[in-house]
Formats: structure tokens, C-alpha cells, sequence
């Protein structure tokens, strides 16, 4: 049987499945957000395990073990659909079913989907990537020049490690601050980050659903060359077709991006109405084989897509590979961390963007004797 090109003997099927959580940790503790507090510095990513034919695939997951259990001894054409996409009853084991995929076919999972005019990993592909790690670090801090100053410096932190664009949230005034003092601090922090980019650097803002309208408007009257503003405010039609009449008579050329959080049902129709600009929703919920058709969707309207992915830290090396089989592809969202036993060393940042490794898989090794010793003391084995 074929799936994705790769012939599968039939007689495949899934023998065990073992998954733990691994401990993590971010280059530096990440603060607040406009809505939530601390996120902190130690991440402890989800992983499991799969094994078929000899083949060992991982990667993040929130299967239950009673799901996986239900899940052993199942034919692997179960659990894929022809083009290599994981059906939907199957997606809690979706990026450990890819990592196998990959394997088995010898690929990196990018080439797996990729469309024919797509360069393949084998000629070094390059995917423009960000800094997503710029948080309210600074609110401990009374001065504005000085909390500016702070997160230049985390700025240049992320510019020191190849990062040339960078999101940066706003939106202090909705929880942590007095709002006008709030936006007065955002817009301080955004000129400083924007200095550290410099002209061909791409400056983003999400305030996480913090702005109301008008306090977007100021922002942007005072910062207008953003490349986008994300999850201003809840997702709300009159609201972004009284944005877009604003920019338009202002000549601001923001996009406008949503799509991470709780977003409205209706955000495809009003992307595909023009209303929205790049589409945001997240890569591990509803996941890479639900972003092949999403992106397919957004292509064909002109619509950009850049998935969500924070907090994870794997979750870094899993969104570009997408990127070949989107044209609409923007940009993978970066979190800069390790976590206990993977093996990230052949992903690359410089100059902005992240080489996608021509390994097999998502590319990334795991230290499987460390894996079952955190396998022993968070996790479970089926199989």
C-alpha cells in the first residue's frame, strides 16, 4: 500500500506506544502576557513514543493512555489517508506517526507534502522564522526608557542567536498596568525592538485580546510600519472592517492576523472575505495534517498562514515542514529551549530563518535511555 508515496507492507502495525513528559527550559523565564501571568522558564513538553516495523517515530502528544491502548496492534494504512496526512481519530499520535512516516521513507516530513515547484530539503530550505519570546519582562520597572532599554537588550539576546524578526506583546494596560501608562510602555517597547531589526527586520505585536479598537488605532498611528497585529481584540468583523477602512485612509499596511486562541468559528469565511490577512491557528490543535488542508484553503484566496506554536518548545521544529506545502507560509513562531533527551542540533537560525535538516523525519534525535528514565517517573508504556 502507498501513502504519501511510500509503500507500506500491510502487515504494519502499531506494537507499543510509551509517553512522558520531558523536562524543558527557555533561554530565559518568560513573563506576562495581556491576559496571563508568569509563563515561566521550565516548559515540560508532552512526548511519546511510537514503535512499527522497527522503526522508532516521536514527538509531542497528549494522548491518554487508555487511547493509546485502544490504538495497539492497528494496521499503519489506518492510520493515514493517502497523501500521508493522519486521520483525525488518530491525530493525539499525529507527530510521532509523522516522525515514523518520515522514517520509513527515508524523508524529512517537509518532503513528504511539499508541492512540485517547492524546493526539496536536500537544497537547503530556509524558512523564515521569528522571536516569540518577548514578554512583559519589564514590569517590575517604573521608567519607560528604562523597561525599553530592558527589552531592547532581550532583543538584541534573540539578534545574537540569528534572529533577524521579532513579535512582541503588547497590551499591558488591559491587566497589568494603568491602561493609558500601559500603551504609552507598549509603544516604547516597540520602537526600541523595531531599532534592534532595523529595516529589512519584520516587527509583529499580539496583544492576546488586550486592545480595544481604539487603543489599536494609537498604537499604529505611532508605530505604523508593523508588519502585523495579532489577536488585538476579540475576533469581530465590524470591528476589523472599521480597521481596515482606518488603515486605508492612513496608508498603514499592517496585516491584520488571528486565529491562535478561542477564534470564531467564522474567521475562515472573513479570511476568505478579504478580512483578514494571515491566519493563525494553532499547529499543534487542530494540528499539521488539519494545517494541509487549512493552508490549501487560505492559498486559494491569497490569504498568508503562519501557525501558532508556543510553549512547547518541540513545536519549533515541526511548523516549517508545512511550509512546503503551503505557498502562503510566513513564518514559524520561535521559543527558544531545550528539552531533556532531543537532539535539536540540525536546526539552524541565521539571518532569520531556519533550515529545515534533510534527515529523515521531523529531524530531531531523542536519547531514548534518558526518555525511559522520565518515561518512569511521569509516564506510562503500552505495548
Amino acid at each position: 500500500m502507498r501513502i504519501a508515496g511510500v509503500e507500506l507492507s500491510a502487515d504494519l502495525r502499531l506494537e507499543s506506544v510509551e509517553w512522558a513528559k520531558l523536562p524543558g527550559e527557555r533561554l530565559r523565564e518568560a513573563g506576562r502576557n495581556a491576559r496571563l501571568g508568569v509563563h515561566g522558564k521550565y516548559p515540560e513538553p508532552p512526548v511519546a513514543v511510537v514503535r512499527i516495523g522497527g522503526i522508532v517515530g516521536f514527538g509531542l502528544s497528549f494522548i491518554r493512555k487508555e487511547t493509546a491502548e485502544g490504538m495497539i496492534g492497528t494496521p499503519v494504512y489506518e492510520f493515514f489517508e493517502e497523501n500521508g496526512a493522519v486521520k483525525e481519530p488518530y491525530r493525539s499520535l499525529e507527530f510521532p506517526l509523522l516522525d515514523w512516516l518520515g522514517k520509513a521513507a527515508g524523508k524529512p516530513v517537509y518532503d513528504l507534502f511539499r508541492r512540485a515547484d517547492a524546493p526539496s530539503a536536500a537544497d537547503g530550505v530556509r524558512i523564515p522564522c521569528y522571536d516569540t519570546s518577548l514578554y512583559f519582562d519589564d514590569l517590575h520597572m517604573e521608567d519607560d526608557p528604562a523597561a525599553a532599554e530592558w527589552m531592547r537588550r532581550e532583543a538584541e539576546e534573540g539578534k545574537s542567536l540569528g534572529h533577524r524578526h521579532f513579535k512582541i506583546k503588547v497590551g499591558r494596560g488591559a491587566r497589568w498596568m494603568d491602561p493609558a501608562a500601559g500603551l504609552k510602555r507598549d509603544i516604547a517597547v516597540i520602537r526600541a525592538v523595531a531599532e534592534v531589526a532595523g529595516p529589512e527586520g519584520k516587527v509583529m505585536i499580539d496583544a492576546n485580546n488586550g486592545y480595544t479598537l481604539n487603543q489599536l488605532k494609537e498604537v499604529l498611528r505611532q508605530t505604523p510600519d508593523l508588519y502585523w497585529v495579532e489577536e488585538a481584540f476579540h475576533e469581530d468583523r465590524v470591528l476589523y472592517e472599521d480597521l481596515r477602512e482606518w488603515m486605508a485612509k492612513h496608508d498603514i499596511r499592517a496585516m491584520i492576523a488571528d486565529g491562535e486562541g478561542d477564534a470564531s468559528p467564522h474567521l475562515m469565511d472573513w479570511a476568505q472575505a478579504g478580512v483578514v490577512d494571515v491566519v493563525q491557528y494553532d499547529i499543534i490543535v487542530p494540528g499539521f495534517s488539519a494545517w494541509l488542508g487549512i493552508g490549501a484553503k487560505l492559498d486559494q484566496c491569497g490569504v498568508l498562514s503562519a501557525p501558532h506554536s508556543y510553549g512547547t518548545i518541540i513545536g519549533n521544529y515541526v511548523g516549517g515542514h508545512l511550509a512546503g506545502a503551503i505557498r502562503g507560509f510566513q513564518f514559524v513562531e520561535w521559543d527558544e529551549g531545550d528539552a531533556a533527551g532531543v537532539d535539536r542540533s540540525a536546526y539552524r537560525v541565521e539571518d532569520g530563518a531556519v533550515t529545515i535538516p534533510n534527515l529523515p523525519g521531523f529531524g530531531l534525535g531523542l536519547d531514548l535511555e534518558r526518555f525511559a528514565k522520565e518515561r518512569a517517573a511521569s509516564g506510562w508504556r503500552i505495548g
